[in-house]
């Protein structure tokens, strides 16, 4: 598995979890496309700051084996990012709104 497959992987778990965020908490749905767009921004903001501790995926394959734990790590991080990114947007555009 290539650092590319991993954060591309990463970026469909955070759609996926954006989504579902989306799915579970009715108030905070961005509607379908925007829950995916949020979905990839998230995901990719939140593996490309917390992924500086260790578990970004060119660390996962470093020494030419899959570190299974960082991988879950990373894709635990990039469905985290997905949630949070749908709430955070919509609040964004609640405040934007009254204004």
């Amino acid at each position: 598995m290539t650092p590319t497959i991993i954060s591309l992987t990463s970026i469909l778990i955070g759609i996926s979890g954006a989504n579902l965020a989306g799915y579970i908490f009715k108030t905070y749905s961005l509607g379908s496309i925007g829950n995916t767009i949020a979905g990839v921004f998230g995901s990719a903001f939140f593996i490309k700051s917390f992924g500086r501790l260790g578990f970004d995926p060119i660390s996962i394959v470093k020494l030419g084996d899959i570190n299974y734990n960082l991988l879950i790590i990373n894709f635990s991080v990039s469905f985290l990012g997905g949630v949070v990114a749908v709430i955070l947007i919509y609040k964004l555009k609640t405040v934007m709104n009254k204004e």
